[in-house]
C-alpha cells in the first residue's frame, strides 16, 4: 500500500488537530452550562438611612424536569433568605416543567416577588441551528408553536403572592422601604403594552424606589422605563450572549441592546450617570439556563444574582 503524499498526510493532521480542538471545546462549553454561579452586586438605590434589601435575581432558567442538578442548585438559593426575588421570565422549557420548577423554588415562594413572562414560558422550545443566535433577530416569532402551561405557571406565583407585572404596575413594602414596579410582557414577542405602565399609570410617585421590569431589554422599554423616572430597569434574556470571546466579551444580545451591556450592571442610557434626568440603573441577567437541545456556554457561566440594594449618596436621585 503506497503511503499518501506529504500534502495529504499534513491535511489529514490538520483535520484531526481541528477535530479535537473542537470536541474540546465542545466538553468545554457543556461543562460551562452546568457551573451555576451566584453573582453578588451592590446597587446605590435607596434613599438615605434605609436598610439594605437583599433582591435575589431570577431569569431564563429554562427548566426541564430531568434537570436536577439544576433544579437542586435553584433550591439551595432559598438559603440565601432574600428580602424579595424579581423573576425576569424564560423559567420553562417542558411542558411538565411547573411542578418542579415551583418545588424547586420552594422556600422562595414566601418571599415578596414580582415577576414578567418571556417568550419560552408561553411556547415550547424547537430545535433550532445555535449559529442563529448570533445573527440579527429576523423577527419571527413562535405563533405556530404549541405552547406551554404559562397559566399554571402563572396561578402558582399569585398564589404565593407574588406581582404579576405582565403590562402591569404594582406596589410592595418590604421592611421600611416601598417599591414601586412597572412591568411589561415580553417586548421580544411584542407583547410589551409601554402606554399601560408609563405615564400618568407609571410606577407609584411615591415609592422609595421604582423599578421597571421587563424580559427582555429592547432599548425601547429601556428608554420608556428611564424616562418614566424608574430607578432602575430589572431584565434577562440574553443569556449574557452565551457564546463569548474570552473574558466574557459578549457577540449579541438576541435583541437591539449592544453587546457590552448583555450582562451586569450598567447605566441607561449608556452614557449617563447617577442624577442626570431620564437616567436609571440597568440589572441584565446572563440567567441560568439555555435551549434543553443544546446545552452550551462559552466564557459565559450560567447566573442567578443576589442584587444588595444600599443608601444612595445624597447627591444622586
Amino acid at each position: 500500500m503506497r503511503p499518501l503524499p506529504v500534502a495529504a498526510r499534513s491535511l489529514a493532521a490538520v483535520a484531526a488537530t481541528g477535530a479535537a480542538l473542537g470536541l474540546g471545546l465542545a466538553t468545554y462549553a457543556a461543562c460551562e452550562a452546568r457551573a451555576y454561579t451566584l453573582r453578588r452586586v451592590e446597587v446605590p438605590l435607596l434613599p438615605p438611612g434605609h436598610r439594605p434589601l437583599r433582591v435575589l435575581h431570577l431569569s431564563d432558567l429554562h427548566v426541564t424536569p430531568g434537570q436536577r442538578r439544576k433544579l437542586d442548585w435553584i433550591a439551595g438559593l432559598g438559603d440565601l433568605r432574600p428580602d424579595l426575588v424579581v423573576d425576569t421570565g424564560d423559567n420553562l422549557a417542558h411542558r411538565d416543567s411547573v411542578g418542579p420548577l415551583r418545588e424547586a423554588l420552594g422556600p422562595l415562594l414566601d418571599v415578596p416577588g414580582v415577576f414578567v413572562l418571556g417568550s419560552n414560558d408561553y411556547f415550547e422550545p424547537t430545535m433550532r441551528n445555535p449559529v442563529r443566535y448570533l445573527l440579527p433577530d429576523d423577527g419571527r416569532r413562535h405563533t405556530d408553536t404549541p405552547q406551554l402551561p404559562w397559566r399554571d405557571l402563572v396561578d402558582g406565583f399569585t398564589d404565593a403572592g407574588w406581582l404579576d407585572l405582565t403590562n402591569r404596575t404594582g406596589a410592595l413594602t418590604v421592611g421600611d422601604t416601598t417599591l414601586g414596579f412597572a412591568g411589561v410582557d415580553d417586548p421580544h414577542l411584542g407583547y410589551d403594552r409601554l402606554g399601560d405602565v408609563t405615564g400618568v399609570a407609571g410606577a407609584d410617585r411615591h415609592a422609595d424606589v421604582r423599578l421597571g421590569v421587563a424580559h427582555a431589554p429592547y432599548l425601547r422599554v429601556l428608554d420608556a422605563f428611564a424616562a418614566d423616572d424608574c430607578d432602575a430597569v430589572i431584565a434577562g434574556h440574553t443569556h449574557g450572549g452565551q457564546v463569548c470571546l474570552p473574558g466574557g466579551r459578549a457577540l449579541t444580545t438576541n435583541c437591539d441592546l449592544e453587546p457590552a451591556r448583555a450582562r451586569g450592571l450598567h447605566r441607561h442610557p449608556a452614557d449617563s450617570g447617577p442624577g442626570d434626568p431620564g437616567s436609571a440603573w440597568l440589572h441584565v441577567s446572563a440567567g441560568l439556563g439555555t435551549s434543553p437541545y443544546v446545552r452550551l456556554r462559552v466564557a459565559c457561566r450560567p447566573e442567578a444574582t443576589l442584587l444588595t440594594l444600599v443608601p444612595q449618596e445624597s447627591s444622586q436621585r
